[in-house]
């Protein structure tokens, strides 16, 4: 198996820290192409698509694999390995990435130096009173079988959800666009894993420092989720960007390089 082939890994320089970029969604690695510019000349970027995603090798998805999150993190740990990655990596991921990051971290905490996650949250549903994620389980499931009744449909609500109402339609454009050029099959799998999965009993096993960058009006991530999470994981800091939407990284990525060059200029070790 060629995991470079696979996940349709790109390097973006050959020297310096490495950074790994891995995307949300019914996305590709495409979504960072307004950060990596910045980075350029001072540390490797490794970029890479889901299986099922992007230009990765549909030919390699598996339903059964992909219907777990750890599935997604086998292919964090699987592009690390196939790039020569053994320490000193900082994982940048957005929304459903971040769990897949933190999954890997438990997994490999001697790969990851830190973490630096957009729009993370480690449960979509609500179990009061104890937590808040912003969705009961029936709001999730109509969404799915919208998804299944009307992809169009779905794309273009969802793309409006992510861009956020003040970007206008040039962002959610480009989400619908992506959304649209994604495998059915393996988006449905990747929608219904993500919609669903609770990951907040594997916080306190997360080891590595993290950045939470939070979006101050998320209409899919409630701002008390970033607090949540800015509790449960230790030795966390909680950045909440002045953003409407669930896509920062595209829609005010100086805000995103400005966060994630100081924190990466601190030793959070």
């Amino acid at each position: 198996m060629n995991v470079n082939k696979r996940n349709n890994v790109k390097s973006l320089g050959n020297s310096g820290p490495a950074i790994l970029f891995a995307h949300g969604l019914g996305c590709s690695q495409s979504v960072w192409s307004r950060i990596t510019p910045a980075f350029a000349g001072t540390h490797r970027q490794i970029l890479f698509d889901y299986v099922g995603s992007g230009k990765s090798q549909l030919s390699a998805f598996s339903a059964v694999r992909y219907s777990s999150l750890a599935g997604y993190a086998q292919d964090v740990l699987d592009v690390c390995e196939a790039q020569g990655l053994q320490s000193g990596v900082t994982f940048v991921g957005r929304s459903a990435s971040c769990n897949v990051g933190l999954l890997a971290s438990i997994s490999r905490p001697d790969l990851f130096d830190r973490l630096i996650l957009v729009g993370p949250t480690p449960c979509f549903l609500n179990y009061p009173p104890e937590y808040a994620g912003g969705f009961e389980r029936a709001d999730l499931q109509g969404l799915l079988s919208l998804m299944d009744q009307d992809y169009i449909g779905w794309a273009n609500h969802l793309s409006s959800v992510v861009a956020g109402a003040a970007q206008g339609e040039a962002l959610a454009g480009e989400f619908y666009d992506s959304f649209c050029s994604t495998n059915p099959v393996a988006m449905r799998v990747f929608a219904q894993t993500t919609f669903f999965a609770d990951n907040r009993a594997d916080l306190p096993q997360v080891s590595r420092p993290c950045l939470i960058l939070q979006h101050q009006e998320d209409s899919l991530v409630p701002l008390a989720v970033g607090e949540y999470l800015n509790q449960q994981l230790k030795g966390s800091i909680l950045e909440v960007m002045d953003v409407a939407g669930h896509a920062a990284h595209m829609s005010h990525p100086a805000l995103v390089i400005d966060a994630m060059q100081r924190y990466m200029a601190t030793d959070h070790a």
